[in-house]
Order: C-alpha cells, then sequence, then structure tokens
C-alpha cells in the first residue's frame, strides 16, 4: 500500500456531529469515486484500520458491510480490494458537458409569481384566510378520524372519495346549475391538475388550444407543456370572442374559457355568446373547459349558472377547486366531465391517478353536508362585498371619480385601468418593494398587451391594508 493511501486512510477521525462510522464511511466512498482509491486497490484489513483510527473494529467491519453492500468494496479470502465497476465511469469535472439539455418547451414556462408574497396585501386569488373556520373545520376532521381512521390510511378511488363526490353533485346542482351524477366528477389536487389531465387526455402535440387574452397563466401553461399550439383570444364586454376567422383558420382541439367572472377582466359571458361557443365547439369537434374562476363569489343578485348545464350533451368539461372558497394549501379541485367522455377516459384516469387526500376529502363531504360550506360562502360574500367596496372608495377619493376600474360583480379583485403611456409592470414592481402585491395587467396577455393596468386584490386585504394600498398607489402615480 503506497504511502498516499495509507495517509489518506489512516488521517485521524475528527470530533463532528457525525458518527465515526459515518465518517469514515464517507472519506472511503469518496476517494473512491474521486479516482483516489483506484479500482483493484488492496484495503487495510479491518483489525489493522481499527487500531491505526483508533476505534472499534465493529466500526471498521459496518463501514466494509455497507460498502460491499452498495457495490464499493469486494471482499474475499484475501482481504478487501475497491471493486473494479467504479473507477471506470469516473470523469473529470473538464469532461463534464457545462449544462445538460432542456425541453424546448421550458422558455414558454415562466413563473410571474414572487416568493413569499401570498401574504402580501393586494394580491389576487387569495381569500380572507384569517376569517376560516376553523372551529368547524376542526370538528369535520375529528368527526372523521374518530370514525374510520385506519381505512382511510391506504390508496382510494382514483376518481375520489364517493362522500365528497355526492355532496359535490348536489351542490353543484343546486347552486351553479351543473347537470352531473356523482359519477361525472373526479377529484383533483386543484384545478391546475384537472387542466393538466385535460390537456394530456384531450390533445395531441401540436394540436391547438385557444385561451382568453388576457387571461390566466395556468390556462397556458398547462397547454404550452401539452405541447399545442396556444393561440390567444380577445375578450371583450361579453366574454371570449373567437372571430369566424379562428374557426378556420386556426381550429382549436381545447377551448380555455372564464365565462362565469373571466380572469383578470372581471367580464361575464352572455347566454348568446355560450351558447354560440357550445354550438360552434360541437361543429368542430372542440373541447371546452369551463373555469368557474370565483363563481361562488357573485356580488349582484344570484349567482351566475355554469355554462355546462345550458345544453343536453355540451362538450364542456367544467373545473372548480377550494382554493378560493376554503384555502390555498387544501390542494383540492374537481372536474365534471360529460359522461360519454368519462366512459372512454377512465382507464386512463385510473392509471394517472392514485386517490390521496382521503382523510381531508371526507372532511370536506362532511364540511358540505352539514352546511358548513354554504354558510362560510355566504360569510365570505359579505366580507368581501365590504371590502370591494372600500376599495372602490378609496381609489376614487385620491384617483379621483373618473378612475376606471373594471370587474367588480364578483370575485376578489378589481383591475384598475391606467393610461396607455403608464408602465403597469413597473408600477407593480414599485408597489412590491413597499409591500403590496398586485400584479400588472399587460402580464396576463399572451399577444402584444392592449391594456395597461392593476390587478387588485382585496380578498386577503384588511380594510388598514386597502386605505393603505390605495394611497400607495396614488403616490406612485402622481
Amino acid at each position: 500500500m503506497s504511502s498516499y493511501i495509507s495517509s489518506l486512510l489512516f488521517a485521524p477521525l475528527t470530533a463532528k456531529d457525525v458518527t465515526l462510522q459515518q465518517q469514515l464511511y464517507q472519506r472511503i466512498k469518496q476517494a473512491i469515486l474521486s479516482g483516489q482509491l483506484p479500482a483493484g486497490t488492496r484495503l487495510p484489513a479491518t483489525r489493522q484500520l481499527a487500531n491505526e483510527l483508533q476505534v472499534s473494529r465493529n466500526t471498521v467491519i459496518n463501514v466494509w458491510t455497507h460498502l460491499q453492500a452498495e457495490g464499493y468494496v469486494l471482499s474475499d479470502r484475501q482481504g478487501s480490494r475497491v471493486s473494479p465497476m467504479v473507477s471506470p465511469h469516473i470523469l473529470n469535472s473538464a469532461d463534464l458537458p457545462a449544462s445538460l439539455p432542456l425541453a424546448n418547451r421550458l422558455t414558454s414556462l415562466h413563473s410571474s409569481h414572487r416568493i413569499n408574497s401570498e401574504e402580501y396585501p393586494l394580491r389576487a386569488g387569495v381569500p380572507a384566510l384569517s376569517h376560516f373556520p376553523f372551529p368547524a373545520w376542526r370538528r369535520a376532521l375529528n368527526r372523521v378520524l374518530s370514525q374510520t381512521p385506519h381505512r382511510l390510511l391506504g390508496y382510494g378511488d382514483p376518481l375520489g372519495e364517493s362522500a365528497l363526490r355526492e355532496a359535490l353533485a348536489q351542490h353543484l346542482s343546486m347552486t351553479r346549475g351543473v347537470r352531473c351524477t356523482a359519477e361525472q366528477i373526479v377529484i383533483t389536487e386543484g384545478a391546475q391538475q384537472a387542466l393538466s389531465l385535460c390537456v394530456t387526455l384531450l390533445t395531441n402535440p401540436g394540436e391547438t388550444g385557444w385561451v382568453e387574452d388576457p387571461g390566466y397563466r395556468g390556462a397556458k401553461a398547462a397547454m404550452h407543456a401539452g405541447d399545442l399550439n396556444v393561440i390567444p383570444i380577445a375578450v371583450d364586454a361579453q366574454g371570449l370572442a373567437p372571430e369566424e376567422r379562428h374557426w378556420q383558420n386556426v381550429p382549436p382541439r381545447l377551448i380555455y374559457t372564464s365565462p362565469t367572472h373571466q380572469y383578470p377582466l372581471g367580464v361575464v359571458m352572455s347566454a348568446a355568446r355560450r351558447l354560440a361557443l357550445i354550438a360552434a365547439a360541437q361543429q368542430h369537434q372542440a373541447w371546452i373547459i369551463e373555469d368557474d374562476y370565483d363563481g361562488d363569489y357573485h356580488h349582484r343578485g344570484e349567482p351566475i349558472a355554469a355554462m355546462q348545464g345550458m345544453r343536453e350533451r355540451a362538450p364542456v368539461i367544467y373545473l372548480g377547486s377550494f382554493s378560493k372558497t376554503l384555502f390555498p394549501a387544501l390542494r383540492l379541485g374537481f372536474m365534471v366531465l360529460p359522461a360519454h367522455l368519462l366512459s372512454r377516459i377512465r382507464p386512463a384516469l385510473h392509471e394517472l391517478l392514485r386517490g390521496g387526500n382521503r382523510l381531508e376529502q371526507q372532511a370536506l363531504a362532511r364540511f358540505i353536508t352539514c352546511g358548513d360550506f354554504s354558510r362560510h360562502l355566504s360569510k365570505m360574500r359579505r366580507l368581501y362585498r365590504q371590502r370591494q367596496a372600500k376599495l372602490r372608495t378609496e381609489l376614487q377619493r385620491i384617483l379621483g371619480e373618473n378612475v376606471v376600474l373594471l370587474g367588480g360583480d364578483s370575485g376578489m379583485h378589481l383591475v384598475l385601468q391606467l393610461q396607455e403611456n403608464q408602465d403597469d409592470v413597473a408600477l407593480a414592481a414599485a408597489l412590491w418593494q413597499a409591500g403590496f402585491a398586485p400584479a400588472a395587467l399587460s402580464t396576463f396577455y399572451l399577444a402584444d398587451p392592449k391594456q395597461q393596468g392593476l390587478v387588485l386584490g382585496y380578498g386577503n386585504t384588511s380594510d388598514t391594508q386597502i386605505v393603505a394600498g390605495a394611497q400607495q398607489v396614488g403616490r406612485l402615480l402622481r
């Protein structure tokens, strides 16, 4: 054994947070991987190494046993040596490529979310988390745990817990006008997973998907991830507004729309536009993804009914989640599939889904059926109406009565329209530095931005924060 190898192996072990056994194991393993102990190198006997390092022989034997199990060391009657299967694969750092290739679609996927901005005032899409009814939710969880604790630890139905699907079918029928049975509902980990499933199961790479412009960035991301040709379709006062040239030149396989409360502009798609979209989609064999964004928070009159329930056998997949009605970390959403589609894709769904979050699903089912969910929604509607009125009042007081505010019939945000020469991205960045997190309207466009504005969320923003935020907006605009 060379003096170099002897000095490497016999160097004293130090007193660290890790055990002597772990230190010796890491020393020999790294020496083998780096080439300092080449293949075939004879290693000292366990007794000799233990004496040199002043550790117990069992410590060395345990290290040798671990290295043999991982294939770094071979032992026979003549002793132990470095495995010949390790060193030939060692590459010098100079031989490694500077970077490994990535998917081309990565260029179309970029996040606009700022880290830890959820707690910042004026961020859109975040509900009033401090008003969540923890006692009622705890009762639902405890009731489920007390009744069937062990059964819920295994895999469940890939399509979701039957109790939750039954509760949802009744709730959606009564409050949203959705036509479905419990069997048509698939529970997902939020609306984003439902979007990805629609892209995976209903489209092929290279086909066309339509998205609202401006519109929800998650829909664009799901389509780009599925290698679709993503086409922006403008939104007007009646919602998604495709023209005849779009149907002729870029016919879609998938159409994403939020007709009940368009995100971010807040418009409601008219009944005539909805029926025309359904008829054209049937004619061109396209699927419509209806995202019921903030549909439970309608502030004027009764909630707007879902497009899904307007026609029999409509090619509409209805999506929703509990991120806005309860809390985002719950990570539970759902999609309602047409009965004739479910029978065709059920085998694929069983392969792609595993039926998790069973405790939360059962608790949510109880939360809905006992009336706690409806009571919570009613309280939040009142709260959000008050907060929206406060935000309107403050912006009009500071910026003048002629300030243009878009949306407001539903949801938890308003859009402050800016002049064309004002940079909403720079303004949003300045507000971020001041501790507020509105979004720049121009970033929601896939094509060239048509409007400048700020998307101002009031759901998780107190009255005091609304006043401070409006004052900060006024200072920056002046």
